[in-house]
């Protein structure tokens, strides 16, 4: 296996995959919108139009599927809530639709899913694969997204999705929006858990579920360790420099601020990975505090 062929290279995790992918002497491709803009290699696609460039597929020895609209970017409307579910599962279904008529496949794809599959808030409850999905929309999404991964087994194409928990990462994502504000505080009870993991985690669980062929399935893309929303900003604060304020930021005001998103804030999940682990995968970063060094030294 050689060829890798992105979808939604362009992003936080697709950037820091890519370079770590060439590190290893992989040839990397994205599928874009607009590739004559990108200084990667890049074959065309619209999902809308559902188009896309067949030499990708044929080019590809293995897919790694990240593409989807931002899920905290911006406040659920109908409309935005149609977009991030689409642009999940158009995507892969656009690619399936393709790949079932050709004769030469790619091994294997790993898909991006969502820790928020168990839904918005259970406590202190472990959770693992094995558990069933929430009622939220959150929830419904992934089931949808991972149902549209899950057919390319039918063609033959071994299929790992990673349940992503918070990515932790200094670039992009959770941090910058929690460290952004003045002071530093804790959101609702604070006492909500949150499944983290750290990006080059993430980025190393993808290369190795691309390459162990004994991986197949739905794994928890978390570190063993979740703490709670308190514990985390307080520890980011202090490796960040920030100031941090115990008094929590009352959950009312987020449900005004934030609408229905605001749910995915307030609540919280202590989600295994024992799947994972018991797969063979180390991890590198398994405290918070080791995590949050490395990110902000």
């Amino acid at each position: 296996m050689k060829n890798i062929l992105i979808t939604g290279g362009s992003g936080l995790v697709g950037q820091k995959l890519t370079k770590s992918l060439e590190q290893l002497g992989y040839q990397v491709a994205w599928l874009s919108r607009s590739p004559e803009k990108q200084s990667q290699k890049s074959f065309s696609w619209n999902i809308r139009q559902k188009k896309i460039d067949l030499a990708s597929l044929e080019w590809a020895d293995g897919i790694i599927h990240l593409a989807g609209a931002g899920v905290a970017e911006k406040r659920w409307t109908a409309a935005r809530k149609k977009l991030i579910l689409e642009s999940r599962t158009m995507s892969a279904q656009l690619i399936f639709e393709q790949l079932r008529t050709m004769e030469n496949k790619p091994e294997v794809l790993v898909s991006a899913s969502g820790a928020n599959y168990y839904g918005l808030d259970n406590g202190e409850q472990w959770l693992t694969e094995e558990d069933p999905a929430g009622n939220d929309f959150l929830s419904e999404v992934v089931v949808k997204w991972e149902k549209s991964v899950d057919q390319f087994n039918s063609l033959g194409i071994r299929t790992v999705a990673l349940r992503t928990g918070v990515v932790l990462a200094k670039e992009g994502g959770a941090l910058p929006q929690m460290l952004q504000p003045p002071v530093a505080a804790p959101l609702g009870s604070g006492n909500q858990y949150m499944s983290w993991i750290h990006i080059q985690d993430l980025v190393d669980m993808f290369i190795y579920a691309l390459e162990h062929k004994n991986l197949k399935g739905h794994y928890n893309g978390v570190s063993p360790i979740p703490v709670t929303n308190k514990v985390l900003t307080q520890r980011a604060a202090k490796y960040s420099g920030k100031p941090f304020l115990p008094l929590p930021v009352p959950g009312f005001m987020l449900k005004i601020i934030l609408g229905e998103m605001a749910g995915m804030i307030l609540g919280g999940n202590k989600i295994s990975a024992d799947k994972i682990i018991s797969s063979g995968y180390k991890f590198k970063f398994t405290e918070i505090d080791h995590a949050l060094k490395d990110l902000y030294s």
